[in-house]
């Protein structure tokens, strides 16, 4: 990020970005960076639309998954008390907004079967799902990379396709919850592609191919 969100502390907005942001250089791919950044842009656009504190918005946007830094199954739990621990959110923010904050977290998660329990959680939770079909797919086949490295090429086909059936198509646990957001439409997009056997293996031959080059060669 480049320049403070409106509504947000200067001093804030650089806390963030110096000492949160670069957790997630250590993170996969599809977990970068670039996701929490675009996590954070989503979700303050969409905030607009209602009566949210811009301040606890943004974050709980760019806390959202620092607790990938202990494991991806409870990652949402782990960042809730990551926020309810940083006392520096102190200095902007009360021991409920805290609270609010940790639990918009903490709701995001896609696979939680349970709707979040504020707006918060629900601005946090629509942002993250970032619909644009190429990159789900991308981050899918990079995600395997990443936690499956024992797979061949066919084990990582069938893991991409059960991961995004599962996920993403007709009855898919994912999720959405704001209805200003364009992730509908992109929903109906890669619902298609997923259909699409063949389009949806020719997308995944390219993201493999990539993929395998980024793998530093074993001297």
């Amino acid at each position: 990020m480049k320049s403070c969100p409106k509504g947000v502390s200067p001093s804030l907005f650089e806390y963030v970005r110096t000492a949160i942001l670069p957790l997630y250089d250590s993170f996969d791919k599809g977990h970068g960076r670039d996701h929490a950044e675009y996590v954070v842009d989503q979700a303050m656009t969409l905030c607009r639309y209602y009566e949210a504190d811009p301040q606890m918005v943004f974050t709980a946007a760019a806390y959202h998954d620092t607790g990938l830094c202990e494991d991806r199954k409870t990652h949402h739990i782990v960042s809730a008390r990551i926020i309810r621990s940083d006392r520096e959110l102190r200095r902007w923010f009360n021991e409920e907004q805290i609270g609010i904050i940790a639990d918009a977290a903490e709701d995001h998660r896609a696979s939680s079967k349970n709707e979040p329990r504020t707006i918060y959680g629900k601005l946090i939770a629509e942002s993250d799902r970032q619909i644009v079909p190429l990159t789900v797919i991308r981050r899918t086949v990079q995600y395997g990379f990443a936690h499956y490295p024992e797979l061949d090429k066919e084990e990582h086909w069938a893991r991409t396709v059960e991961h995004l059936k599962e996920k993403y198509a007709e009855g898919g646990y994912l999720k959405l919850w704001i209805p200003e957001s364009d992730n509908r439409e992109r929903l109906k997009e890669l619902r298609a592609i997923i259909k699409d056997r063949k389009l949806l293996r020719s997308i995944f031959e390219k993201e493999y191919a990539a993929a395998c080059c980024s793998i530093p060669t074993k001297l």
